[in-house]
């Protein structure tokens, strides 16, 4: 019984990850309970939100507020750093995401959000969470210093290694 179900679940992820390229979505959520203690999460995300993002930097220098919806595709290429450098990642000051999971950039929905584009911090201080596995992970600043450019968006998927932020 064991093996039909994990066919089943095989083909329900297979039928997802359809439905989000035939409807043109970026991501996709669903839990499916089995039983009381026995249940399926499933994410279907189709590309990484950070070159978003970072595509429409540019365009919001002092705009750190998060994006309310997807960019067109046209936009979806990243747009080269400031410093000439087309990656983020391989910026000296990237910070970048010590785990998968969903990005925030305030401890609360209203409240003030931890960093902004050209703020002083310091090294420890909170710079946003990550949620993975319903655990809220504060993410410290590596270094004092000020926040140069914001990868990331509120409610935005990362992967492992994903940049951030950028500190100098």
């Amino acid at each position: 019984m064991p093996k039909n179900t994990h066919d089943a679940d095989v083909a329900f992820i297979r039928a997802l990850a359809e439905l989000l390229n035939e409807n043109d979505l970026t991501e996709l959520q669903v839990k499916r309970d089995y039983a009381e203690s026995d249940s399926l999460n499933v994410r279907v995300s189709r590309k990484p939100p950070q070159q978003v993002v970072a595509a429409q930097m540019p365009a919001q220098q002092a705009a750190p507020a998060p994006m309310a919806s997807p960019a067109p595709a046209a936009m979806a290429s990243p747009a080269p750093a400031e410093g000439g450098g087309d990656d983020p990642a391989a910026h000296p000051g990237a910070v970048t995401s010590p785990m998968v999971g969903t990005v925030y950039m305030q401890a609360e929905p209203g409240a003030p959000s931890f960093i902004s584009v050209g703020a002083s911090i310091g090294e420890g201080d909170t710079l946003l969470i990550v949620e993975a596995m319903k655990t809220m992970n504060h993410i410290p600043a590596p270094r004092s210093g000020t926040i140069k450019r914001i990868l990331v968006g509120d409610g935005d998927a990362v992967e492992f290694g994903a940049p951030l932020v950028i500190i100098e």
